[in-house]
């Protein structure tokens, strides 16, 4: 199965099926609840479609905030039911908050709780089955073209998770190419390629050659894709297959030819209204936890450290403008020896007691709203970095300040996508991530960003 683009972003196929599927389930069981809890009532069944699209909608929405319609789930069958149970905690609240707003909708609660123990075994039931039968069905057949250098950095997507949506058939010889790939992955084609892709029923062919100059089989090629057979750059199967942009891979022209990087000004303003209604509506959800954040560094402070509550800090912005970023403090002062900046590192000793929970949670960064409702900031986008590091890495690491062509955000691509980062290795990881999301910035994209947002404050991943 193939992943398509929906504004620009990479979905796979395979989880819109299963979320059609469950979609499905979810309008149904409001049905089936309604039918055992009135059992030989006379019900009016046709204004149920209301309730059921209601209940429906806010039950997928917490399925994709706790990351169950991603790859990345690597906590096995135990974080999976963790998973589950958090998004009908967190989808039921919702629905109960409707149903609070709109009282015609209500349901009741014994229609309720049937109906979540309904979906809830059916949503079990499916996803067993799924990932009982999904290893092949649900995967594409790529062989990769090259077994050099190039071919090999494929070799590092060993886990099975990093392979959900394909299978890697092997790796073709092509002549005057010094061989890098295990020999028992290598594949010798006698026959024409063409031949070959037909009988192994292939989908996909990755163009990984070190040097595209010698042993391209360009009229081999465009037979395969006359085909049906997809041709793409080990850039782009990186870009579509793992959400970020292989750096170490990337060329000038690749960017200038490829999909993407469009901005404008209604893009522009789209995202300025998503921006201030993201950050209202979490304002709106979250003053009540900032207060009670706020009185509890004054007390701290007050007893230990003697601290302020916010924090001021220069940060670079658009276009590499430097603006001050607000948060509340979770460090004490003074915590950088000589001025020097220095990155966090895991079991800080500088963190303050309140410090290490909302930094944990998240909570720290709540006052960047402020950032920007001024316009600082994105409520989505690469994370706002230091002057100092900025310089340092954009010497180190190519296409570093591309990074800065959008506005900085409260959270990202690569907060979701990779842990908190406190080297130049880290740096360079979540460059790829941050590209991937200048390039394939969209609403749609930003609203996916956000949802998941929910699951990493929640389970307190990559948090320091």
């Amino acid at each position: 199965m193939k992943t398509i683009r929906i504004f620009n972003h990479f979905v796979r196929t395979p989880f819109i099926f299963l979320g059609v599927i469950e979609a499905i389930c979810f309008f149904v069981s409001v049905y089936m609840a309604t039918y055992l809890r009135f059992w030989g009532e006379s019900i009016p069944y046709v204004i149920l479609w209301l309730q059921a699209t209601v209940y429906t909608l806010m039950m997928t929405l917490a399925l994709i905030a706790m990351g169950l319609y991603q790859t990345r789930l690597r906590q096995g069958k135990l974080g999976f039911g963790l998973r589950l149970l958090t998004s009908y905690l967190v989808g039921t609240s919702g629905v109960a908050v409707v149903f609070y707003i709109f009282p015609d909708l209500y349901l009741g609660r014994g229609v309720l709780i049937f109906t979540s123990a309904i979906s809830f075994a059916m949503i079990t039931l499916i996803r067993s089955v799924s990932n009982f039968v999904s290893p092949d069905i649900y995967r594409r057949r790529v062989v990769i073209l090259g077994a050099g250098k190039t071919a090999n950095i494929l070799t590092e997507l060993r886990r099975k998770t990093d392979q959900f949506s394909f299978v890697i058939i092997g790796f073709v010889h092509v002549r005057g190419e010094n061989d890098i790939v295990p020999r028992e992955r290598i594949i010798q084609i006698d026959s024409p390629l063409e031949k070959y892709v037909e009988s192994n029923d292939i989908d996909e062919i990755v163009m990984a050659l070190d040097d595209r100059r010698k042993g391209n089989p360009i009229h081999e090629l465009l037979d395969c894709k006359m085909r049906g057979v997809d041709i793409v750059d080990v850039v782009s199967f990186f870009e579509k297959e793992t959400g970020k942009i292989r750096v170490d891979q990337l060329r000038p022209s690749w960017l200038l030819y490829s999909q993407g990087f469009k901005q404008g000004i209604i893009k522009d303003n789209a995202k300025r209204i998503f921006d201030l209604l993201a950050s209202g509506f979490i304002l709106l959800l979250t003053w009540p936890i900032m207060l009670l954040t706020a009185i509890a560094i004054w007390i701290e402070g007050k007893l230990k450290f003697n601290i302020p509550i916010f924090y001021r800090q220069v940060r670079v912005g658009l276009n590499g403008r430097p603006f001050q970023v607000i948060k509340f403090r979770s460090m004490v002062i003074n915590a950088e020896k000589k001025g020097q900046a220095q990155w966090a590192t895991k079991n800080d000793s500088r963190v303050t007691r309140v410090g290490q929970f909302i930094r944990k949670t998240r909570i720290d960064e709540l006052p960047q709203i402020y950032n920007v409702f001024r316009g600082d900031m994105s409520f989505v986008g690469p994370r706002p970095e230091r002057p100092e590091f900025v310089v340092m890495l954009s010497e180190k690491i190519p296409y570093y300040a591309e990074r800065h062509r959008v506005k900085p955000g409260i959270t990202g691509w690569a907060q979701l996508l990779y842990p908190y980062g406190s080297t130049e290795k880290d740096a360079l990881e979540k460059l790829q991530y941050d590209l991937y999301y200048i390039k394939n910035q969209s609403i749609f994209l930003d609203f996916l960003i956000l949802l998941q947002t929910v699951e990493v404050v929640i389970f307190g991943r990559g948090a320091r």
